[in-house]
């Protein structure tokens, strides 16, 4: 209420107090000046009642879709978990049975039953608390409850009186009922009679017989004291008198009610739990930003019937749903395995993210391996260090500087100056003490290799280029270690930053939205291609591109070859942080580039060997591609702009020779 509205019903008020002070002494004058005092306090509190103009609104609302880029329904964002149904499509049992009920003079009064009124005031004087509000009243509370209030007052009265009158004055007695059935409340989320027939029978609202109807109705003098599911004597007790109200007015053979009364509730009980959507989390992502665009602009996202069309592709985005559930399920048996029974065995989480390097474009992205246990997005919230998948900006940063990947360095213990500290990184492997080329540094992920080259590029200027390239949110900290990933990022900055790469060293920032219409499909607003930024040289992100083709072909992404059988022209990179605490691995195509980081979301938990990007994330984003190839989602013979080495042909031989040598081999194998 504003404070003008409060100092009128205050005003009113003390006039109401001061003539009950004058009644007391001067009755017979009172008594004829109470018609006018209460004539006007009714005149003050109208201007200060809700408008009911737009109460078929409430029928009419539209929640906001939001469109995949071949027009699969992602997400609505509806107000309440609602289906509005028309008078026609509710069971007759159910109209009577609430009619009979708590209003059984419905059709008789303009809004108030003045002798239901009245006796509900004489009972409560008595002590004897009633209602005696009318249908017209009810649905005036329950759709105005900031503007009426819920205060046991007689302000609160006199406005619901005031609004059911308006509500009557331009309604039709079926256009209350209806309006009244689809927006009462039920429990367990479920607005309106056909939610509520749902999730306590699991039918439709046309389909309720008597008993469920009274069972419903019943619910609404108090749905959690007569709550069915917790309280199935309470609400079969309630359920009987409601019965006896629908024979009583007519509506019900009394010869039956006995019979009737006799039987068990039944309910068949199940939440009617809003559908998530083939991607979740966009929807979460795309909610708050559409509220701040539906408000600048006067539209109501729940309301208004906007539609809103995204870059996502569903069959591309189903894949990705699936290789997550996949791979998780075969992981967190490897979790599970580590643990006794009864111990806490944490949950492994993953993200996903695939876009067109070429616009931006968004085509998949999955935030959690399970959207109703985890609604923490890992493609855009968690930041992460990133391991190994960081190397390209050390390695692209020293292409840029005049390096070659033919450029060699000793392959020998590291010990760099930090501060105070000093930064000595090994590999898995003993250094061998030979001289290693730049490419087979990046292609075998020697970390001895990559902390030289950091050394002689510096922090500065690779911490520069993962900017430049898209790593723009996160605070990357200028340190020689930063070269391994030891700054948290997040997926979504680093798949874009390798879009750039693929793109030829053109950075777009990613895109979800590409145009918003109204409910009658009119365009509102188009979000026209992002001009590319040049983020990196061409020739030297092309560069990068060639180097990180070894690591598919014969690194530590050959699984992409080997395993899935992917034989376009594809780039990338594996990524493991410390003790296996994160697994990543992106991969670049000239039309899709796709990354997935797997951990757990505390980050003191580690994976142990399985946890290699490798072993954990590869086969996510291995998986995807491989649908992407077979389904022709891209182009497998679309290749970068730098040609690339081709396999050697196999010499052909004599049948004969290769028997005696397959023979040969095995005797060998044995003799070892």
């Amino acid at each position: 209420m504003t404070p003008a509205a409060t100092r009128v019903v205050a005003s009113a008020s003390d006039l109401l107090r001061r003539a009950r002070d004058a009644a007391r002494r001067h009755p017979i004058r009172a008594a004829l000046l109470l018609p006018v005092l209460l004539l006007l306090y009714v005149l003050a509190l109208i201007p200060f009642t809700p408008s009911v103009n737009d109460l078929r609104r409430a029928k009419s609302e539209v929640p906001a879709r939001v469109l995949s880029s071949d027009g699969v329904v992602l997400a609505e964002y509806k107000r309440i978990n609602r289906q509005w149904v028309t008078l026609k499509k509710i069971s007759p049992h159910v109209v009577h049975a609430l009619i009979s009920t708590e209003d059984h003079r419905f059709y008789q009064h303009h809004g108030i039953d003045l002798r239901r009124t009245g006796a509900a005031v004489l009972a409560t004087l008595s002590g004897n608390r009633q209602g005696g509000s009318t249908i017209t009243q009810q649905l005036a509370r329950n759709m105005y409850p900031e503007e009426i209030g819920r205060a046991l007052s007689i302000t609160r009265k006199v406005k619901e009186a005031i609004t059911a009158l308006k509500i009557e004055s331009v309604y039709t007695k079926d256009e209350i009922l209806e309006t009244y059935l689809n927006t009462v409340p039920f429990l367990y989320n479920a607005f309106g009679i056909e939610m509520a027939a749902r999730t306590y029978f699991d039918k439709s609202a046309d389909k309720l017989d008597v008993l469920e109807s009274a069972t419903l109705i019943g619910m609404l003098k108090g749905t959690s004291y007569y709550n069915p599911v917790l309280n199935p004597e309470r609400a079969q007790a309630r359920r009987n008198l409601v019965l006896t109200q629908m024979a009583r007015r007519g509506k019900l053979d009394p010869a039956k009610v006995q019979a009737l009364a006799a039987r068990p509730l039944r309910v068949d009980f199940e939440r009617q739990i809003e559908p998530l959507g083939p991607a979740p989390h966009v929807a979460q992502h795309l909610r708050k930003w559409l509220i701040e665009w539906a408000d600048r602009r006067g539209y109501d996202i729940h309301a208004d019937g906007l539609v809103v069309r995204t870059t996502v592709d569903s069959k591309l985005q189903k894949a990705a749903n699936q290789a997550v559930a996949r791979q998780m399920a075969q992981l967190q048996k490897l979790v599970d395995s580590r643990h006794r029974a009864g111990e806490d065995r944490p949950v492994l989480q993953a993200g996903f993210l695939a876009l067109d390097p070429r616009t931006g474009f968004v085509r998949a992205w999955v935030g959690s391996r399970d959207f109703e246990s985890e609604q923490f997005d890992h493609v855009s919230q968690a930041r992460r260090q990133p391991g190994s998948t960081f190397k390209p900006f050390v390695y692209g940063a020293a292409f840029a500087q005049g390096f070659q990947p033919s450029h060699t360095l000793i392959d020998q213990p590291v010990a760099i100056q930090s501060g105070r500290d000093v930064w000595s990184p090994t590999d898995g492997k003993p250094p061998t003490g030979q001289p290693m080329s730049l490419r087979d540094g990046l292609v075998y992920s020697r970390n001895t290799i990559t902390a030289q080259l950091m050394q002689q590029v510096g922090p500065p200027r690779v911490a520069q280029l993962a900017r430049a390239m898209g790593v723009r949110q996160s605070k990357l900290d200028q340190v020689p270690s930063l070269a391994l990933g030891t700054s948290p990022v997040t997926l979504r900055e680093m798949v874009a930053a390798y879009g750039s790469i693929a793109n030829g060293g053109n950075y777009i920032e990613p895109v979800l939205v590409t145009r918003i219409e109204n409910r009658k499909g009119q365009l509102l607003q188009e979000w026209r291609p992002i001009e590319p930024e040049r983020a990196f040289p061409r020739q030297h992100a092309l560069t990068l591109v060639d180097v990180m083709r070894g690591v598919v072909d014969e690194g530590t992404g050959v699984a992409i070859r080997q395993r899935y059988g992917i034989q376009a022209d594809v780039a990338g990179k594996t990524g493991t942080t410390q003790d296996n605490s994160d697994g990543w691995f992106i991969l670049m195509h000239r039309q899709l580039v796709a990354g997935a980081w797997v951990g757990f979301n505390d980050n003191r938990v580690t994976m142990g060997a399985w946890g290699e990007g490798a072993r954990s994330a590869l086969p996510i984003v291995g998986d995807v591609f491989q649908q992407a190839v077979r389904n022709r989602w891209i182009d497998a013979q679309a290749e970068f702009d730098i040609p690339r080495p081709r396999p050697k042909p196999r010499e052909q031989q004599d049948p004969l020779t290769e028997m005696v040598n397959d023979i040969l081999g095995r005797i060998f194998k044995q003799l070892q």
